[in-house]
């Protein structure tokens, strides 16, 4: 966690990891043409996190437990027009949507000589791996390089708070599709936190 000063104040201002994060999808949210998919968006812990909360609830598509197609559905909504934002609350899901990132996402645009060009920013978790609160083997593993040597989409770890926003809005204006990971142990500062968020 950063702590800054306000010029005008004594009062510190605390840049957390999370609140980072949901700022983003506010300022995502800010166009209307955004929608977000996944499960658990529009309910459940990742509402309840907060991540979403304040996003209107016509942008937020609930899926069924469909990894393959929450991503088809995304790169279909994108050559619609729309600016769709996939969130994987495990890193290790997107691996059930790899044809659709590497065959489609990924090469849709060379395949059809630039006449299609999908545009998808993919939210994605690496799981706890600090006790108490590991994920488990299979819900914490972190692909980022792996990711980064199999597809042309850019592939960015958050970490340094005070980032977060920019790496969002950079992916935003970009014309390239953005798989953004994030590391659940930076979501809390305290175990009080960590039970809050589980």
């Amino acid at each position: 966690m950063m702590k800054i000063r306000h010029k005008d104040t004594s009062k510190p201002i605390t840049f957390t990891y999370k609140d980072e994060i949901k700022k983003s999808m506010e300022f995502l949210a800010e166009d209307p043409k955004t929608v977000f998919l996944g499960y658990g968006i529009g309910e459940g812990t990742n509402k309840g996190a907060g991540f979403f909360a304040d996003v209107k609830e016509d942008q937020l598509i609930e899926t069924p437990v469909a990894e393959g197609l929450m991503l088809s559905m995304a790169i279909g909504l994108s050559l619609e027009g729309y600016k769709p934002v996939v969130f994987y609350e495990r890193m290790d899901f997107l691996m059930n949507a790899m044809d659709a990132l590497v065959n489609h996402l990924d090469k849709i645009a060379g395949i059809s000589k630039g006449e299609f060009i999908p545009k998808v920013i993919i939210r994605c978790v690496v799981g706890g791996k600090k006790d108490p609160f590991f994920s488990g083997t299979t819900h914490s593993s972190d692909y980022t390089e792996g990711l980064k040597q199999m597809v042309d989409c850019y592939v960015v770890k958050l970490g340094d708070p005070q980032q977060i926003l920019k790496i969002y809005e950079e992916a935003y204006e970009t014309t390239k599709s953005c798989i953004i990971v994030e590391e659940k142990d930076n979501y809390a500062e305290t175990s009080e936190d960590f039970e809050q968020i589980q």
